[in-house]
């Protein structure tokens, strides 16, 4: 079997061996310890854990809570939460809240934990990472916990790309979708569409644009070549703009009224004169294309 590849320098370089954390409290009775060969786990009552306040997923789904509390009922938990030591009898949670939500809900009055020694700006770092780390994490949600670790654990890029084992050009992919409009953004978190789709709505300069494109990528399940091929011809200049290279007080104007009916039309729409006489090109890519630019003409 392949050994997975470790993430950088991730939650190890982070996590101090519970060992090396001296005791809060003089008369602490010695926790229950069970030896394994990754460390050693304490099993701490339930009720003496808090959630962590720094963890960046906020939404649980409660259908598979509930089917991963049946779960640790027959089997128990196979994979130890991590928790640091606040003080006598009172624990905060690092990382695993969906194994520890579970566990309440199965009724354990104990569970097996890590303990580890962690400060603050500590806590928010290791649990941004194990978010990252997690398999079924959307792309936006990898895009606001990088956010996150670049604004509140003062990380530069290439220093993000060190903690969580991606290059700095991955890393900037992600970060990019956060430019997107919400409703695109919603989209992606809710697996409406890919990644690579709004990848490519990334390179369209115009929000308009964008959520037209958008919109046709839901009623007409395009295909991320699709897409791809849509915001090319939609980003190629105009003629006027390759020709005039200090453009005049007319052209000027010429390329204004160009991006407002653009925008009015979510196309690239092509406006020509002389000064005396012009046209006006509105392209369409469909029938429902041309439907929707009459409907926005009032001539339906």
């Amino acid at each position: 079997m392949t050994k997975k590849k470790a993430l950088g320098r991730g939650l190890n370089a982070l996590l101090s061996d519970s060992e090396k954390d001296e005791r809060l409290e003089t008369d602490l009775p010695p926790p229950v310890v069970h030896t394994s060969p990754s460390g050693s786990i304490s099993e701490i009552p339930v009720e003496q854990i808090e959630v962590n306040p720094f963890q960046p997923r906020t939404h649980f789904d409660e259908e598979s809570l509930l089917e991963l509390a049946e779960s640790i009922k027959v089997h128990g938990i196979i994979q130890p939460i991590t928790v640091r030591r606040l003080a006598h009898a009172q624990y905060q949670l690092i990382s695993g809240e969906r194994r520890y939500q579970s566990s309440r809900l199965a009724g354990l009055k104990t569970i097996p934990a890590y303990v580890r020694s962690a400060d603050d700006q500590q806590m928010l770092e290791m649990a941004l990472i194990e978010n990252i780390q997690r398999e079924n994490l959307n792309a936006i949600e990898i895009a606001l916990s990088y956010q996150r670790l670049i604004s509140e654990c003062n990380l530069n890029q290439e220093q993000l790309g060190d903690r969580v084992g991606k290059n700095r050009a991955t890393v900037t992919n992600y970060l990019r979708l956060l430019k997107l409009p919400p409703d695109i953004q919603i989209a992606v978190r809710d697996n409406k569409i890919t990644m690579g789709h709004a990848r490519a709505l990334i390179n369209v300069e115009n929000p308009e644009q964008q959520l037209y494109i958008f919109h046709k990528i839901l009623s007409e399940d395009l295909s991320v070549r699709k897409v791809e091929e849509l915001v090319r011809s939609l980003s190629k200049p105009s003629a006027e703009k390759e020709k005039s290279s200090a453009p005049s007080s007319a052209n000027r104007e010429i390329v204004h009224l160009q991006s407002q009916l653009s925008s009015h039309f979510g196309t690239r729409v092509v406006v020509k004169s002389d000064g005396k006489k012009g046209e006006i090109k509105i392209p369409f890519l469909s029938v429902e294309d041309l439907n929707r630019i009459l409907d926005i003409l009032k001539m339906h």
